[in-house]
């Protein structure tokens, strides 16, 4: 999949194990042929299951655990819902995964203290860790979902994704800049749902005020893109999103 890749956000049942699977988006509405990079930016659901249909939950069980997160079943266990975050995963893990990402795909442990050589390991490619920073920082592509006025905005570079779990237990807002990655989780310890409140309008607001607060000195620039990628401008036919510039 590129970022120009078609996928399609419309009702699906997939047959698994335990019945039938039937993923849904947040809002309970299909917007029709999107591209990966909308789709993405935009936190639809639907599109992400069938990414992972096309990949399988095996092997994207694989590429989590070479990121850090480490998950005690197998992917049939999780099945398709592992595309929405069917597994449980900790803040911190899940924080630093996003670090991988920020740091051109190379992964590490978390450490508390400063000092000593940083073991990395190159879990994901610099130019796929690009291509979907850029997708993350682009206010565009998410404004099908979010609008362009969102506590995701920010003055400077930021790469930032929303998550909110069923029932609204959990609201996730998590990015980086070139300096920092901040993870902000909101709920109740009970684990008793929200009322209305998602990552949107839970998470996404602390994670804009601690991400404020740590660049106030020093600028976030958008990071140089690695060699091996192309940007060229893309037409779709038909027309189902604006020409654009779009990397490969």
């Amino acid at each position: 999949l590129t970022p120009a890749s078609l996928l399609d956000d419309s009702p699906v049942n997939l047959s698994t194990q335990s019945g039938l699977y039937v993923p849904q988006n947040y809002d309970k509405d299909f917007k029709g042929v999107v591209s990966v990079r909308t789709a993405l930016a935009s936190s639809l659901n639907i599109p992400a299951v069938r990414a992972l249909v096309l990949l399988g939950p095996d092997a994207f069980l694989q590429k989590l655990n070479e990121l850090g997160i480490a998950l005690p079943e197998s992917g049939d266990f999780y099945g398709y819902a592992l595309a929405l975050g069917a597994a449980d995963v900790g803040l911190l893990s899940l924080t630093n995964a996003y670090r991988t990402l920020a740091n051109q795909g190379r992964h590490s442990e978390v450490r508390w203290r400063q000092g000593g050589a940083v073991g990395y390991v190159q879990a994901l490619s610099p130019q796929a860790s690009y291509i979907v920073s850029d997708i993350l920082a682009d206010r565009s592509a998410r404004s099908l979902t979010f609008g362009l006025d969102n506590p995701l905005g920010t003055p400077y570079w930021t790469a930032v994704k929303t998550g909110t779990s069923k029932d609204m237990r959990d609201n996730w807002c998590i990015g980086y800049s070139s300096h920092y990655t901040v993870g902000v989780w909101v709920g109740n310890f009970d684990g008793e749902p929200m009322w209305d409140v998602s990552g949107i309008s839970g998470a996404a607001p602390a994670w804009l005020q601690i991400m404020r607060q740590l660049q106030r000195r020093q600028p976030s620039q958008r990071p140089d893109p690695p060699a091996g990628l192309l940007q060229v401008r893309t037409l779709f036919a038909p027309q189902v999103e604006a020409a654009r510039a779009e990397w490969f």
